[in-house]
């Protein structure tokens, strides 16, 4: 398995766990069984923080429809370089600080995270193009 493979496993199984803990703050604001059902206007919030992570899950979602294809792209055209395989590294660790300080409400070092993470994605696009 090429290094750009094996982050982009890596980036796609942590993106698979974040909403772990939005849930049990669910649970813990709802109850398990108002969780299983669908909000109404009686569904109390869920934590402040429970709600930056799930945006903060979101974004990710919405990026690895981005990173990924580009990585596969690389896998498929035999593009493999130091830099391609530090990207996918970059990307993967942007994404798990963006993701953490999104859900710490820590503005300044969330947006520096996500440009890495963009920067990533650019230079993987770079390589193929």
């Amino acid at each position: 398995m090429s290094t750009e493979l094996f982050w982009l496993s890596l980036t796609v199984g942590m993106t698979g766990l974040f909403w772990i803990p939005y849930i049990l703050d669910r649970f813990a604001t709802r109850g398990i069984i108002a969780t299983l059902g669908y909000p109404d206007a009686k569904t109390p919030p869920q934590s402040d923080w429970a709600e930056r992570m799930r945006l903060a899950h979101h974004n990710a979602v919405e990026n690895l429809a981005i990173f990924a294809p580009l990585v596969l792209t690389t896998h498929v055209l035999g593009i493999h370089s130091g830099a391609t395989a530090i990207a996918c590294i970059i990307y993967f660790w942007a994404r798990l600080a963006h993701f953490v300080l999104y859900s710490l409400r820590i503005p300044v070092l969330r947006t520096v995270s996500f440009l890495l993470g963009w920067g990533a994605q650019v230079t993987l696009f770079l390589a193929i193009v």
